[in-house]
């Protein structure tokens, strides 16, 4: 692929992620834009596996171009006026939070069981694999456990977004219907639904309050009413959340390799939940 060059100054900046900023084309309001703060092959990689996913029937926004400023590289999508993060309906309304929450776990055992074409896509176990090997913070020891315990999860052929954070959810609403989408597609993948079920935990159980109130809108408080609509629309009403958080918990837990992918430090406050269930110190 060959980068598009754009003069960033016909864009608006509308928000920044960990890993990138997003913007709105000034004058072609079916434009937005993502750019990458470092990492090219990044971008490359989530134009690539977002043109699978949308052609694959996942609700995304349609995918366009490879662009660049210059001096980061990014990826242009059709963009989706008026949409809102799930995150950021329930900062803005906490009122309705279970409502969210149980519209979002919908959108996702939607997407937990659609089969793919394992050809197109790479396998989770696999994705998980490689970051483990190349992570420089965990010892040979924890490593051979984790991939066991990784090895042992069931093998299925079912989508799975790969960083399922409720901001990664969007919805557009129209007379009254609300029309949810998938964001941020680059680590698309396929397998186990607990491994993304991992990071819907992570977020509303296991961040600090202020980055809870920085990243997502909402407390932890609010974050926590997320999970329990959640968890309850997703494994049925039911469901008993104590016995469903502890099978969740290991998943969660193994997030530490891609937040530490990202970052490039070790995340102790993820690590813990791995002492605790995977790894056996």
């Amino acid at each position: 692929m060959t980068p598009i060059h754009i003069n960033l100054n016909d864009y608006e900046r509308t928000g920044e992620g960990a890993n990138g900023a997003s913007y709105n084309h000034k004058t072609d309001k079916s434009i937005m834009m993502k750019l990458y703060f470092r990492n090219f092959e990044s971008a490359k990689r989530e134009l690539e596996v977002a043109q699978k996913a949308y052609a694959a029937g996942i609700p995304t926004p349609k995918p366009g171009d490879l662009v660049t400023d210059g001096e980061c590289m990014g990826i242009r999508f059709k963009r989706i006026e008026g949409k809102k993060s799930y995150s950021r309906a329930c900062g803005d309304d906490p009122e309705h939070t279970e409502e969210y929450a149980r519209e979002f776990a919908q959108l996702c055992k939607k997407l937990h069981a659609t089969h793919v074409d394992t050809t197109q896509f790479e396998n989770v176990k696999d994705r998980l694999y490689a970051m483990l090997a190349a992570n420089p913070f965990f010892t040979d020891r924890e490593k051979e456990q984790l991939h066991a315990f990784i090895a042992d999860a069931p093998d299925t052929d079912t989508a799975i977004h790969g960083d399922l954070q409720f901001s990664n959810g969007i919805f557009v609403e129209q007379n009254g219907v609300r029309t949810p989408y998938f964001i941020d597609m680059g680590d698309f993948c396929y397998g186990y639904p607990m491994f993304d079920i991992g990071m819907v935990y992570l977020c509303c159980k296991l961040n600090d309050e202020s980055w809870t109130q920085t990243q997502y809108h909402m407390s932890n408080a609010v974050a926590a009413r997320f999970w329990d609509a959640f968890a309850l629309e997703y494994f049925g009403s039911d469901a008993d959340l104590v016995a469903v958080e502890q099978a969740v918990l290991p998943y969660a837990g193994l997030k530490t390799l891609m937040i530490e992918r990202d970052t490039h430090r070790p995340m102790p406050e993820f690590r813990e939940v791995l002492k605790k269930t995977i790894l056996k110190v």
